[in-house]
């Protein structure tokens, strides 16, 4: 690695991180302000709260720092003929540009693989700490359609994948042809495993004479393969919350049910293309930067980039809200800005640079 790679990384990553951090601290210890009074007693639940509101609030500080990092740096190393100088050794645009597009791409790749765990539902238990639900882990009368089934269930834990008081009826044109009833039932081999069930089923042809309902009772039974307690709740629901994994499995699922997914699509475009934005912002305020410290007015400069950045994230946000809200399509909300972007800031670097 070059001296003058290592030196603009150098300083990008440490604005970026200084930058991260203030916006972190006042954004989560202003809504700690406003909210300590409604938050538990319990000091536990109120660091679990400041935790969780730290990461939701990352979401949205992690990428425009990276904007604001490069802004700083970029100011910096003009005022001090850094950037000059650089040019002077033999340096070009683009290797001063490409170590800072590989380190924002490898920090936004931190922030989608952080958004497939648990930490994705930061805001739901935020949320819950706050209206003091955090221990309340079930949902009622939940009931839903899959396959050829039509599943009740009365009580659902998701995290303990079992649920309480199930009926299931399987239906074929319009008719009700089996019934399961039962207790009890756990999610176990990415199967629900019902416990100690009753079984009706009617017969496929009627007949006065001989025709009968049969009951049987089985101690186990093994039925609704791949519909996992997460994505029962999350989709009951209507959660706008969804881990990358989750909402994968979860358009996978309900393609085959053909239900509208627009709604997940777009959370699922919105954790692993909209953070990208930065790349084309990035290059955008590099390309119209001046070289020289002698006709570079860093007020403007840093104004008008902070003022397009925010400008750019908030049309994206309008347009993903929009995309959620069923208005537009995900695909058309968040993928073709984001890919607009990249083609008009690569077709300007390509005329300005190249």
């Amino acid at each position: 690695m070059r001296l003058a790679t290592k030196y603009i990384l150098w300083k990008f990553i440490k604005n970026f991180l200084i930058i991260l951090l203030s916006m972190e601290l006042f954004f989560v210890g202003i809504d700690f302000l406003q909210t300590v009074k409604s938050l538990p007693n319990s000091a536990n639940l109120q660091l679990l709260y400041i935790l969780y509101n730290g990461f939701f609030t990352l979401t949205i500080t992690l990428p425009l720092s990276i904007v604001f990092g490069w802004v700083l740096t970029l100011t910096s190393m003009i005022k001090e003929n850094s950037l000059v100088s650089f040019y002077a050794l033999g340096l070009s645009k683009r290797d001063i540009l490409i170590p800072v597009v590989v380190a924002s791409v490898f920090i936004t790749s931190i922030l989608i693989a952080l958004q497939s765990t648990p930490l994705a539902y930061s805001y739901e238990e935020k949320t819950k700490i706050l209206k003091n639900k955090y221990f309340a882990n079930t949902q009622n009368n939940i009931f839903l359609k899959y396959n050829e089934y039509f599943i009740y269930f009365n009580k659902l834990y998701p995290l303990q994948k079992k649920a309480t008081n199930i009926h299931i009826f399987k239906v074929k044109n319009t008719d009700i042809v089996e019934t399961i009833v039962a207790k009890k039932a756990l999610f176990q081999d990415n199967v629900w495993k019902i416990v100690d069930t009753k079984i009706t089923k009617k017969p496929t042809t009627m007949n006065w004479d001989n025709t009968k309902i049969s009951v049987r009772f089985d101690k186990f039974r093994s039925t609704l393969k791949g519909f996992e307690p997460a994505i029962i709740s999350n989709v009951y629901k209507g959660n706008a919350q969804y881990s990358v994994i989750d909402a994968i499995r979860t358009i996978v699922l309900l393609d085959t049910q053909e239900f509208n997914t627009n709604k997940i699509k777009a959370i699922l475009y919105s954790q692993i293309v909209q953070p990208f934005f930065v790349l084309p912002m990035i290059i955008l305020i590099f390309i119209f930067a001046g070289a020289s410290s002698r006709f570079f007015n860093s007020a403007i400069f840093i104004s008008l980039s902070i003022f397009s950045t925010l400008a750019v994230w908030g049309s994206l946000f309008l347009l993903q809200k929009l995309a959620l809200g069923g208005v537009i399509i995900a695909e058309v909300a968040i993928i073709l800005p984001i890919v607009t972007l990249f083609i008009i800031s690569l077709l300007i670097y390509k005329k300005r640079v190249i």
